[in-house]
């Protein structure tokens, strides 16, 4: 359920209906509208009826909430939520790119890739600092050693950083580093860690799983929001089909659904999507065209000798390239990049 408030209601009034809300047993979430406040009602009390609300001063309506992730649903806010990642903005009008290396892998690498994609435009540098792997034996990722050449990366250049975070104990130390948390498909439905990146505060970036539905993959960015971080980005990133052409199927009709279900900004990785270095570019375009607020790009200076996911990557010509083209494909749907 949601309180909205009236539009001249105080700070006592908000104060007031927070304080009936707890005295029921429920939690409140405060959410800033643009033209007044609306008090998200969090709990299963459905023996209250919306009248209970309605009597108190300052409260205009109380709206119950029917689909299953309240927070997240354009039901609770109309408009688009805009995130700030250090001094630049994704969502609203803005589509912002994130690049940089699946692994980082050298203080010399990241740095170059850094300057590289700076250079074409992107507003933040990624790059893996622990790594998920489905074998053990593979590059498992640098360590705290990565985060500090992540770190040297953003004092040259100034990009904020975005990183993988694999377990709730590793929060603190990857949040000293890193301006974005970023949450794996594999870790999707890990909910004892969206609850702590949703305690932590920092931007996330939740990569829907690789089987999530669209109602699975919500419901996880409501595990985020609920324990008080508002800034959710999601992103699609391609789901396991019978298709074998491609390492996953990009499925770009997402984009739009979710930007009706969903006030969160929803951004893309046509890298993981497809796996295939030469789609990149195209998924990239047509990303965009559908709706998507940003992208997440893996760049290398040299794929083929990348330590993961080489064949998926492009060099930083290509991205220059590719900023480009979508540049034009946003000034021609009437937004910014």
């Amino acid at each position: 359920m949601i309180i909205v408030m009236k539009p001249n209601a105080g700070e006592g009034d908000i104060n007031h209906v927070i304080e009936k809300v707890r005295e029921v047993g429920c939690k409140e979430i405060l959410l800033e509208g643009t033209s007044r406040k609306v008090i998200a009602v969090i709990g299963d009390k459905r023996d209250i009826p919306p009248d209970f609300w309605d009597a108190i001063p300052g409260v205009e309506k109380a709206v119950p909430i029917l689909t299953p992730y309240k927070i997240a649903s354009r039901e609770v806010k109309k408009a688009d939520t805009e995130i700030r990642i250090n001094n630049k903005i994704l969502g609203g009008k803005k589509i912002g790119v994130i690049a940089g290396p699946c692994a980082v892998e050298n203080q010399d690498q990241i740095l170059f890739i850094a300057e590289g994609v700076k250079k074409a435009g992107a507003i933040a540098l990624r790059g893996g600092a622990f790594k998920p792997r489905s074998s053990p034996y593979s590059f498992q990722g640098l360590g705290e050693e990565g985060l500090e050449y992540l770190a040297r990366a953003r004092e040259k250049t100034g990009l904020a950083i975005v990183t993988e975070i694999l377990s709730s104990e590793h929060i603190k130390l990857v949040s000293s580093y890193a301006d974005v948390l970023q949450v794996g498909t594999r870790n999707m439905s890990n909910f004892l860690l969206l609850q702590a990146v949703g305690e932590s505060k920092k931007p996330v970036i939740l990569k829907r799983g690789m089987s999530a539905t669209l109602d699975e993959f919500l419901l996880a960015g409501e595990y985020i929001l609920s324990h008080g971080n508002p800034n959710v980005i999601l992103c699609e990133r391609g789901i396991r089909t019978f298709e074998t052409h491609t390492r996953f199927t990009l499925s770009l009709s997402v984009v739009p659904e979710l930007k009706r279900l969903t006030h969160l900004p929803v951004i893309v990785d046509p890298s993981h999507g497809t796996g295939v270095r030469d789609l990149v570019r195209p998924m990239s375009k047509g990303a965009v065209a559908v709706g998507a607020d940003g992208l997440i790009l893996e760049v290398h200076p040299d794929p083929e000798k990348s330590f993961v996911d080489g064949p998926q990557a492009i060099t930083i010509e290509e991205f220059a390239k590719l900023m480009e083209e979508t540049k034009a494909v946003a000034n021609a749907i009437g937004r910014e990049m």
